[in-house]
Formats: structure tokens, C-alpha cells, sequence
């Protein structure tokens, strides 16, 4: 569907598409954040306590997809803030560095993801002690296999991808509980949940379909996307991508700044000649946030005032934390890639060929 105004509007279009109700998941992201992290207590996983006495090198997250997008944003956090570095492994196989000093952190929503089995299994036969995360499936059920595999069990019934806030508040819980990731003041959690569920009510595509999102999301039809930001929030900009590769069947380049100053503005003609092979403008999103350091803010600064695109955006992600500015900007991503799914005449949960691929290498087992 091109950027039109005729043709159904945004609401009939998703009550025509949503089949699956990814609006719902999507509005439930904040409640679905703060079970999880209630989920999370030395009360509940008794197992825990033994693990945070131990003095582990780091902490080495397994998973593909949606069950990975945790690990690059504990990853991030742990890297700003944290006691122990943070390392993700999407692979079948495991680094040649790894040791069991290392604790395994394996995500899986449907527990049969077949990557991470292979490489949770690996690790278990060399004595590594393993934390699953999932529904259920084969990993739910490696805890009765070894004594040293332990359960954290999340919420089902949905798609990895609009699981996130079960999967990663777990995790982000564990790693709190275990030392790796500071715990927050008494109350710095409520706080930062209700100012995102202020967020979430505000970017509501169906409560304002002719607002911000939705103008954003028509100007994104029919022209490229690249989306860029600071080293910290790499981990939004990759699952924004995923989302819309996901949710709305299309492709969008992803840059890091300052990195991508040494190398891929010169692609984009040194001062924004932001265009594909055929001359069309690209939509360009710059994804900030307040914490930015000094010189990454000017870099940002420049790219935006030289862009030669009238389809530039500097967004920025509310909060006065990382974690918060992450979250808040994922919501926003998410409201988008729905918007952009319908206006191209998608179902946003329809995933036809993953699904035809999982098929076939079931079929060649």
C-alpha cells in the first residue's frame, strides 16, 4: 500500500490484520515487564543464592531471534554499568574462549529452538551451569537431565518477539539478583514503569491513528529505512530492525555512531547524500538518548543538519537511565513497525518463511 489518503484508515486496516492480536502483546509490554521482575526473587529460586555467591567471569547468553534480544540489552547495560561483562552467542556452537567459569544464560520462548539446545547442551556435558529461560519444550525440561541446569519458566501463547517484556525481565531480574547488574533504589522501578506505561497510552496507533507514529509510518511506505545511534542503544536499533523485518516484511540498514563516521558516511556522500541506487530518498531515524557522551551527540548533531533527506528524525528515548531510555524507545520502534505492517497490507505475526524453512529442516533431520 502506497502513502495515500485513500484506501481504509490505520483502525480498519488492524482490525482487518491482526489477526494474531500483536496490538494486545504490544500494550500489555509494561505489565508483562513488571511480572517478570516480580517473578524474580531468592524466595522463589532458592538456586539463586548459590549462584550469586559464586565469582563467575561473566555471563554468556544463548539464543536466536526474539529470545535473543535480551542478551544484546543486558549486554549494553552490563557494559555501562555492570560488574561482569556480558557476551551474546546466536550459534549452534559455542566461542573457543568459553569456560565453565562462565555462567550460561540460554533463552528460548518455545524451549525447541534447535541452535540453542545444541549449545546449551554442549556446555552442560562440559560442566557449565546453564540458566533456561522458556515456556517449555526440550530446554524446559534439561533441568531433570542435569543438577547443574536450572528453570526460570516464562509466559507462552504468544510470538518470541512480542514476548520481550516476559523474556527480558527475567533475565534482567536474574542478573540483578546475581550481582552482575546493579539493583535499583526502593521505587526507581514503579516510577520508571508508570512513566512508560504513560508512553505506551501516548503511542497507541489505534487511541491517535493520524498522529505522530502513523505519519512517521507513511512516510517509511515507500522509501528505504536506516536507523542509527549511539554504541549504548545498538541493541534497540537491531531489534527495531528485527521488528520490521519481522512485523512488516521489510529491510532496514542499521548504523552505529561513532563507528559509522569512519567508515559508512562515506557511502552516504560524507554530508548525507542518503539515497539507494535508484535515487530515492531514505527515511533516516537517529535514535538518541540523554546519556549520550558529548562528542556523540555533536556527530549526531551534524549528521542531521547535513542530511541531504527531507525524511530525518532525531528521536529520543525518554528516561533518566539507559534502561529506561531503551525501553521507552522499544515501545515507540514497536508502535511503528505494527503501523508500517498494516500499511503495507500485512498480518504483523505472519512469519511465512521462517516458518517454511523450520519445516524444512525438520523434514531433513
Amino acid at each position: 500500500m502506497s502513502n495515500s489518503e485513500e484506501g481504509p484508515g490505520l483502525v480498519e486496516l488492524a482490525n482487518a490484520l491482526d489477526e494474531q492480536g500483536m496490538i494486545g502483546y504490544t500494550r500489555a509490554f509494561v505489565d508483562d515487564f513488571r511480572n517478570g521482575l516480580n517473578h524474580i526473587s531468592f524466595d522463589r529460586f532458592e538456586w539463586m543464592e548459590m549462584l550469586a555467591k559464586k565469582k563467575w567471569s561473566g555471563v554468556l547468553c544463548l539464543g536466536m531471534g526474539g529470545s535473543a534480544a535480551g542478551g544484546d540489552f543486558l549486554s549494553a547495560l552490563a557494559s555501562f554499568q555492570g560488574s561482569k561483562p556480558v557476551h551474546v552467542q546466536r550459534d549452534y556452537a559455542l566461542p573457543s574462549w568459553w569456560d565453565s567459569t562462565w555462567l550460561i544464560l540460554a533463552t528460548s520462548h518455545s524451549g525447541n529452538t534447535e541452535e540453542t539446545l545444541e549449545a546449551s547442551e554442549t556446555a552442560l556435558k562440559a560442566g557449565a551451569t546453564v540458566v533456561a529461560i522458556s515456556t517449555g519444550g526440550i530446554l524446559a525440561g534439561l533441568p531433570e537431565m542435569y543438577p547443574n541446569c536450572h528453570l526460570i519458566a516464562s509466559v507462552g501463547g504468544q510470538p518470541p518477539r512480542s514476548a520481550f517484556g516476559h523474556i527480558f525481565s527475567r533475565q534482567l531480574g536474574l542478573l540483578r539478583h546475581l550481582g552482575v547488574l546493579p539493583m535499583p533504589e526502593t521505587g526507581a522501578d514503579d516510577a520508571m514503569l508508570e512513566r512508560l506505561q504513560a508512553a505506551m497510552d501516548g503511542f497507541d496507533l489505534l487511541k491517535d491513528p493520524e498522529g505522530d507514529i502513523a505519519q512517521l509510518a507513511m512516510c517509511m511506505v515507500d522509501r528505504p529505512i536506516a536507523l542509527l545511534g549511539p554504541t549504548e542503544v545498538t541493541p534497540v536499533l537491531n531489534r527495531f530492525k528485527n521488528q520490521l523485518n519481522e512485523n512488516a516484511a521489510r529491510f532496514a540498514r542499521v548504523g552505529v555512531v561513532p563507528e559509522m563516521n569512519h567508515n559508512e558516511s562515506v557511502a552516504w556522500g560524507g554530508i548525507g547524500e542518503d539515497r539507494d541506487a535508484s535515487g530515492i530518498e531514505h527515511v533516516l531515524l537517529l535514535l538518541t538518548w540523554k546519556g549520550m557522551h558529548e562528542r556523540v551527540q555533536r556527530r549526531m548533531d551534524w549528521m542531521i543538519a547535513h542530511a541531504a533527506t527531507d525524511y530525518a528524525w532525531k528521536i529520543e528515548g525518554e528516561g533518566a537511565t539507559l534502561l529506561e531510555s531503551m525501553l521507552h524507545l522499544c515501545i515507540l520502534t514497536d508502535w511503528i513497525s505494527l503501523a508500517l505492517s498494516f500499511l503495507h497490507g500485512k498480518d504483523p505475526a505472519s512469519i511465512g518463511p521462517i516458518s517454511a524453512l523450520k519445516a524444512h529442516l525438520d523434514s531433513v533431520n
